[in-house]
């Protein structure tokens, strides 16, 4: 039977990191199963599985700096996590918003409603305004010929 053998202050570190890593993902996948809708799922699929996996590869990350391999593929992985997650969370629930995906019951405020209200108002007198241009430009160039 083996046994954790722990030899330096920066092993017990890079344990203790991705333990935090692993208590940060085990919430998040809690969260996605018990959270109401995509919204708040999102939220707890976006941020705390984030700093669950960086912690997690962080913690990898300085183990191996320990044993003298500086990890590039760790490094990037830390990296392009960090910058592509909460983005690519944040364009689900902008399209899920933009597709009417209801709310919770518990919601209590909806700051985006009024403002795409105001943007599909704006984009019809657009289009209307566009359309009646283009059918009087039509009718002048009949008119000329």
């Amino acid at each position: 039977m083996s046994s954790l053998n722990v030899t330096s202050p920066i092993e017990v570190v890079a344990v203790f990191l991705i333990l935090i890593g692993t208590i940060f993902s085990l919430l998040s996948a809690i969260g996605l199963v018990r959270l109401p809708d995509i919204y708040t799922r999102s939220h707890s699929a976006s941020k705390s599985s984030t700093v669950g996996v960086l912690f997690t590869l962080i913690g990898a990350f300085l183990f191996f700096i320990m044993e003298g391999v500086f990890s590039i593929r760790l490094f990037l992985g830390i990296f392009f996590v960090f910058l592509t997650a909460p983005v690519a969370s944040h364009v689900i629930v902008r399209a899920a918003y933009r597709s009417k995906v209801e709310m919770c019951n518990e919601t209590v405020q909806d700051e985006l409603k009024d403002l795409l209200e105001q943007d599909e108002a704006n984009y019809h007198t657009e289009t209307k305004d566009e359309e009646t241009d283009a059918s009087s430009s039509s009718k002048t160039e009949k008119a000329t010929e």
